[in-house]
């Protein structure tokens, strides 16, 4: 080695650079790695055939509702935008290109052992990038600065173009957001540094295996990918979650009621409801004896129902809101008053099942039906203005061309709506499986939330168009402009107390447009935020001592004005409804069997409807 390469292998090393770093990035055995490759193509191709053939067979068809069409739409706004006066294209160009100017002039000196200014990401948190050589390797480092660089300048171009209306700019965002997501380095054999490693360590084989999963997933889909986040083998409903000893007591068209055993010897007079989200199934309240909600409401004396609505098909095209709160609530509630004798009866909404119980109490006021005397909501909206990104989805144009796509099936599949959830946080609920899967070939871990997350449901398309149309299009509820069985209601008449549930981290029901949706009901309102997000924040025991909850009265003002002066308490929040429930009405009444006299089981729970897979 001459003195002048010692001498730069020295600085490369002072910078934390070793030139025997290379070494795990050199190909070791030539042949083996070409027979992977084709052994790579010839399961890739079978996955597209998995892809192609039920598009030949007309079984699918892909139009509008695909969220590319929009995107394209959209974008080009943004684009138009910048490209129609070129001395904003060439700021704009220029901005960029001298970031990648510095960029490669700090790569250069790396490589040359020269000491540089610290990179514009150092500091810089993202899972992405956890490697090392993302830091120490002057080739992975630069991409991905040019990623960084990149991602930032174009969402940094949608923010500043002018003339866009707000939904629009929203959009572009949000669609830039998924772009940059896709195409990160950390996406790609030839670009990540683990996965590249990986790929020369075992001469392509996870390639191999990952290909061979992919056209598992597709065929799996029925043509579009099921994106495998657990290991769904694992896990049954019945058998390993969904455990808590009930019966189911009633049935009709769109639900059955599932009336839970006592556990202690005597029980509080008012009943408990459970209106779960029809989006998802009601098990992630009871997914196993550890963490279940259900149980442990049942251990604290609680007489649970639970709803646990259909998992719907053509058939039931038709059952809109109305007949989800005819059939579902009042069903329910008729149910519970034979099999307990009790009128009065104490619910709770989870999500768009909260939604759908703040509208049933304001058609309830408006018939002075007094049956339910209080009311919790669970990750509620009730106004939507601040409903976050999932309002990306829904505009006319959009909705027309969903609502046309529902016609002909009478449902919207349930993976619709799993793939927009899973947009929302891309990189945590897309691209990680992607990369692990199909290019690190590894089976994912057994997980019982994301199993339940996997178990989606459709929706009934009446109903989906109600819910898209009044809530997020119109904001009808919180407008007062809610016709609910052909009557109008108001939130204002819901005299009822309230306790109001958000999450902090909530990326589907945002905390701030929670607090806002608290102040239409007309009488009390109690509000609280649990730490961590929709699932975890709500499901959260209190014997794991997790997490934290803030109260402080009712939501006024401004939500963070209200979480600045609220009173943080450390564990689970379930304790603290405990108390506001029982501050209500804490009589108690000998335990109540399932049923009681006047009913029948039909069988046990969780019931039938709950087992029907999409």
């Amino acid at each position: 080695m001459t003195d002048s390469k010692r001498e730069n292998s020295e600085k490369a090393k002072a910078q934390g650079f070793d030139t025997n770093d290379l070494d795990p990035y050199l190909m070791k055995d030539p042949e083996a790695m070409a027979m992977n490759f084709a052994r790579a193509l010839e399961n890739l191709g079978k996955a597209a055939s998995a892809w192609l053939a039920p598009r030949e067979r007309g079984e699918i068809s892909d139009n509008a509702v695909d969220p590319m069409t929009d995107m394209v739409k959209t974008l080009s706004k943004v684009t138009e935008y910048w490209i129609s006066d070129p001395r904003r294209t060439f700021e704009a160009q220029t901005q960029l290109m001298s970031s990648y100017f510095g960029v490669w002039m700090r790569s250069v000196q790396k490589m040359q052992g020269e000491t540089t200014d610290p990179d514009p990401d150092a500091g810089r948190q993202d899972r992405r990038f956890a490697d090392e050589d993302w830091q120490k390797n002057p080739f992975f480092g630069f991409l991905k600065q040019v990623y960084l660089i990149t991602a930032d300048w174009a969402e940094k171009m949608v923010s500043e173009t002018e003339g866009l209306d707000e939904h629009t700019k929203h959009k572009a965002g949000f669609y830039v957001k998924q772009i940059t997501a896709a195409l990160s380095p950390s996406n790609f054999v030839a670009t990540n540094p683990q996965l590249y490693r990986e790929t020369i360590s075992s001469s392509g084989e996870n390639l191999v295996r990952g290909m061979k999963m992919l056209a598992e997933d597709i065929v799996a889909g029925r043509g579009n990918l099921k994106l495998r986040q657990t290991d769904m083998s694992k896990f049954a409903v019945g058998r390993d979650m969904a455990l808590t000893p009930g019966k189911v007591i009633a049935q009709n068209e769109i639900c059955q009621i599932i009336q839970y055993e006592a556990t202690t010897e005597t029980v509080l007079k008012r009943p408990l409801l459970i209106c779960p989200p029809w989006i998802n199934k009601f098990y992630i309240l009871d997914l196993n004896p550890q963490k279940s909600f259900i149980k442990w409401c049942v251990d604290q004396g609680h007489t649970v129902f639970v709803i646990s609505w259909v998992n719907p098909d053509a058939r039931h095209a038709q059952k809109d809101w109305a007949a989800y709160a005819r059939e579902g609530i009042d069903f329910a509630l008729d149910t519970i008053e034979k099999a307990s004798g009790e009128k009065d009866v104490n619910a709770i909404g989870y999500c768009v099942g909260g939604t759908l119980l703040a509208a049933t109490l304001a058609l309830h006021a408006k018939e002075k039906n007094k049956r339910i005397r209080s009311a919790t909501l669970f990750t509620t909206q009730v106004d939507f203005t601040h409903a976050g990104d999932l309002k990306v989805f829904v505009d006319e144009e959009q909705l027309e061309a969903l609502e046309a796509h529902m016609l002909e099936m009478g449902y919207l599949d349930g993976s619709k709506m799993a793939t927009a959830f899973n947009m929302l946080r891309a990189s945590e609920l897309i691209w990680p499986y992607f990369v692990n899967n199909y290019l690190k070939g590894q089976e994912p871990m057994p997980f019982d939330l994301l199993f339940w997350n996997a178990d989606s449901t459709r929706m009934a398309a009446a109903n989906h168009s109600f819910y898209l149309r009044n809530c997020y299009l119109r904001n009808a509820l919180a407008r007062d402009e809610m016709i609910l069985d052909g009557k109008p209601v108001s939130l204002r008449d819901v005299k009822i107390p309230i306790y109001n549930l958000a999450t902090r981290e909530d990326h589907i029901a945002p905390p701030k447009s929670v607090f806002l949706g608290g102040q239409f009901f007309g009488g009390k309102v109690d509000f609280v935020v649990a730490g961590s997000g929709h699932i975890a924040g709500v499901v959260n025991p209190p014997d794991k001592n997790k997490y934290q909850y803030w109260t402080g009265g009712a939501s006024r003002g401004e939500y963070d004005a209200w979480l600045q002066t609220a009173q943080e308490t450390a564990g689970s929040w379930w304790p603290h409804w405990h108390a506001w429930i029982e501050a209500k009405d804490a009589k108690r009444v000998p335990a109540r069997k399932p049923g009681g006299a006047a009913m029948n089981a039909i069988e046990e729970a969780p019931g039938s409807y709950v087992m029907e897979r999409t």
